[in-house]
This record gives structure tokens, sequence and C-alpha cells, in this order.
């Protein structure tokens, strides 16, 4: 059954009232090889411009990848900032934007210093920032990823500041995908204050494939090398694992390893062991590199429910309307 949901622009237009309609669809799309598919559809008859009468696209919501951008959580002070008039910039890149201030697809955002240049709260910064993203002006090479500036949102919880892309769609990277990077401005940068200089992102954690190998030779402790199977790219420096199911133990390669022999830390060398027990190939032991990963799963999906889904559509289509008359 459709919802016919009323909206209105009450701070500039209050009492003109636009609908917008929510429903749940099953169509055939084209690439699904006749498979039918069911999604969430947004519409309206309300028009984007409504001068020229411009109509506004439906939007149909068949994945939940949402990208974003958050902060390291490590800085600011009782839930403040250091923004000032010196501190108030940072860019921003959305999707797979190619052009913007830098011309690579980033675009500045500047925000707004408290008049006594005290710290800002997180709550107010987020605010200001959202707004900032949205008003955004699109290079013309950037126009088709409007809508992801348009209906940005940025939150702060737990004391991180999340920017989230205002698409939505089946990747995290790729050129299709739907992500946020930040970096710091040419001037009057925030990015440290804000803590953007350590930033985790979704399409950074979606990048981050886990390389492993099986045992090619069985291992004694305290001797190098270990050999393993090829392909993993491991380098002098790599943190690994090593387990058989029974035993696992984490260490460091040294210098001289190469893809398939890694130089591990002995006794007689090194004055320590890298890696205490003996390991067999019979045993099923494998060889993985530790790569960074996000403390809050890999990636966090920012829409985990319907009800986000819908509300991320009814604002998409309200972003679009004009409610002059």
């Amino acid at each position: 059954m459709a919802l016919n949901i009323t909206t209105q622009d009450l701070d500039n237009y209050p009492g003109t009232t636009k609908t917008v309609t929510v429903d749940q669809e099953k169509i055939v799309p084209a690439g699904y090889e006749g498979d039918e598919q069911f999604l969430m559809s947004f519409s309206t008859s309300a028009y984007s411009d409504n001068v020229a009468r411009t109509a506004i696209q439906d939007l149909y919501v068949m994945d939940f990848k949402t990208g974003w951008a958050k902060s390291s959580g490590f800085v600011g002070s009782g839930g403040k900032f250091a923004i000032d008039d010196t501190h108030k910039s940072l860019m921003i890149k959305m999707d797979n934007t190619t052009s913007g201030t830098d011309a690579l697809g980033y675009y500045t955002v500047t925000l707004t210093p408290n008049d006594d240049q005290t710290p800002v709260s997180g709550e107010v910064i987020a605010a200001d920032m959202e707004e900032a993203i949205r008003a955004l002006t699109m290079e013309t090479a950037d126009t088709g990823y409007l809508l992801a500036y348009k209906n940005a949102s940025v939150e702060f919880k737990d004391g991180k500041f999340w920017i989230v892309s205002g698409s939505i769609g089946k990747y995290y990277s790729g050129n299709y995908r739907s992500s946020v990077a930040v970096k710091a401005a040419a001037s009057l940068d925030c990015s440290a204050e804000l803590g953007f200089d350590r930033s985790m992102t979704s399409e950074g954690m979606d990048s981050i494939a886990v390389k492993e190998a099986p045992l090619a030779v069985d291992y004694t402790t305290s001797t190098t090398p270990l050999t393993i199977g090829a392909g993993t790219g491991v380098s002098a420096g790599d943190a690994l694992m090593i387990t058989d199911g029974g035993n696992t133990e984490y260490f460091t390669a040294l210098a001289g390893t190469t893809d398939t022999e890694i130089v591990v830390p002995i006794m007689a060398t090194n004055s320590f062991v890298g890696i205490v027990n003996g390991y067999t190939v019979a045993s099923g032991t494998k060889v993985q590199i530790l790569r960074e990963q996000d403390p809050e799963g890999t990636p966090t999906m920012w829409h985990d429910a319907v009800d986000s889904i819908c509300r991320y559509g009814v604002k998409t289509i309200i972003n679009q309307i004009d409610y002059s008359s």
C-alpha cells in the first residue's frame, strides 16, 4: 500500500504543502536477466522549478550502501572543537566527482566560528557542516553528483563526526561508488582540529583485501625463512598472523622478505623468537597479512533498517521540490 507523505518548507514557505509518495514495487530491471526485484519507490507530482514545470525523477532504492567518512574521535575537549578564524575550512569529495575546488573532485567547505573564537560544540559544527555541504555549487563536470552533496548528512555521535554521502548504491568503491573523502584545505584548514587528519572511510575499508597463503614447507621454531605460497605481496615491515587452527601467533616480516619467503625473528640473530611454535603443511597452516580494520565494522552500514531507507528516500525528493508556490 502506497503512503502519501505531506511535506512543507516551514522556514521559507509555511502552509504550502507537497506530497511525496512511498511505495513498494516489484519490477524487472535491465541487467538482471529477467529476474524480478522488490524495491522501494519514492515519487512526487511536485516540480523542482514551478515556473519551468520541471518534473522530479522517481527514486528507486534496491541497495543500502551509502558512503561515509568519520573522524578519529581523538581530538576535541568536552565535545567542543577549536574552530576559529584561522581554522575553519576542509575539503570534501563525494562519490566520483572529478572537478571541484582543486580540480580533483574536492570542494572546499567553510565553517562558521563563534564570534568570540571559543571552541564550538560538535553538534553545532555538524549542523553547520551539513548546511555548507548542501549549499555547494557543482562544477559542470560534477553536476551528475549534485544529489550526493545536496542530500548529504553530517552527524556528531560518540565523539566522532560522520559525513554521509547523499547517494545510495551497490558499491562502496569503484567508479560507481557511494563514498566520502576528506582532506586538508589549502588555507585555514581545520581537518586536524576535527580529527579528519586520521579519518576512516567506507571506501577505504571496502578496498582492503585480506591476503593469505598456505604454508609451503614445514616450519620449525626459531628458524628462518618461513616459506609460504605465492601471491600475497608480503614485504618487510608487514604484520602477519600464522595459525594451524590450534595455535595462533603474530609476528613481523623482517628485511629480506620476498613473496614466498618471509624472514622472521630468531634468537641467534635478533635475540628473540618471532614464532614460538612449529607448524606443518599437513595441519593446514596458513599465514595472513594484517591490515587496518574499522573497529565498528567493515565497513559499517549507515542505513541499517527500512525506516532509515524510507527517510532517505523522502529526504531525497524533498530536497528537490520547489515550495515557492
